[in-house]
């Protein structure tokens, strides 16, 4: 699917419809010392390995793209889930 790189849409701290731009959302880094990484490096710790399944065979063959629309006018980043899709092309 193809989506433009600019588009015209609704703005809540505008309240108006301006101009945003589009870009693909990516995950940024994990932080290692958040409380959720260090209780489950003290579960993997010592014998017992693995406290819950982890899912091997991907049961969906497309996943939804988020995209992160940026007002050119004051600045304000709102994401926007996307439809379920194999690839996501920004054109300009």
């Amino acid at each position: 699917m193809k989506v433009p790189v600019k588009i015209q849409t609704y703005c809540p701290k505008c309240n108006s419809h301006t101009e945003h731009n589009v870009v693909l959302y990516r995950k940024g880094k994990e932080r290692a010392l958040a409380l959720g990484a260090r209780r489950h490096a003290r579960e993997l710790k010592g014998y017992g390995g693995q406290k819950y399944p982890i899912q091997r065979d991907k049961s969906k063959t497309t996943d939804k793209k988020t995209l992160v629309l940026k007002c050119v006018s004051c600045g304000r980043s709102v994401m926007r889930e996307g439809i379920r899709l194999k690839k996501l092309e920004l054109v300009r």
